[in-house]
């Protein structure tokens, strides 16, 4: 699903790239029919904070956010483990799982594979049910870090609460 897709790019290190690419990424939100009036508002109002910003402003911003501050983690094991032993086995079953469905996560890359942008990216290769069930076995931590994340006022935010309202069983029942 590219709602996935998005959100993955826009947790991401805001990079020249991105910004080239917002009319696409404005256009798609706009128009696609994916998404509810709530998540479209909220990344509408997500993009429009970007466009006030000059890219190095969206960086410090990043910086600040995910790299000073282990409580907006994106490493997802982190808000359940901490630097607990346990966080070890939790990391291989999740490669392991990528793996399973033939993904390859690039060494390159050097992200561990609870990293919120890379399991978006998982869960984009995923159909919308499959994607939905997979999501919900972290929602308990989506929300935690949207807490987090609203106590310090950050736009990031909204962008977790899309995915821990996608990350909902309920959502099955409902299609």
């Amino acid at each position: 699903m590219k709602i996935y897709k998005i959100l993955s790019v826009l947790l991401e290190y805001p990079e020249q790239e991105l910004i080239d690419n917002l009319p696409e990424v404005k256009e798609w939100i706009d128009e696609t029919p994916d998404l509810d009036k709530k998540e479209r508002a909220a990344l509408q109002a997500y993009l429009a904070q970007m466009d006030s910003k000059s890219l190095i402003e969206l960086q410090a911003d990043y910086v600040n956010t995910f790299d000073m501050n282990p409580e907006h983690s994106l490493h997802l094991t982190h808000h359940l483990f901490g630097d607990d032993k346990n966080r070890g086995p939790a990391l291989i079953d999740l490669g392991e799982l990528y793996k399973d469905y033939g993904v390859e996560v690039s060494e390159d890359a050097n992200e561990l594979p609870d990293y919120l942008p890379l399991i978006l990216e998982f869960a984009a290769y995923l159909d919308g049910n499959e994607a939905t069930v997979f999501l919900s076995d972290a929602k308990k931590v989506f929300g935690v870090l949207m807490d987090n994340l609203t106590k310090a006022a950050s736009p990031y935010a909204d962008l977790i609460a899309i995915i821990a309202g996608r990350a909902s069983l309920t959502r099955i029942e409902a299609a």
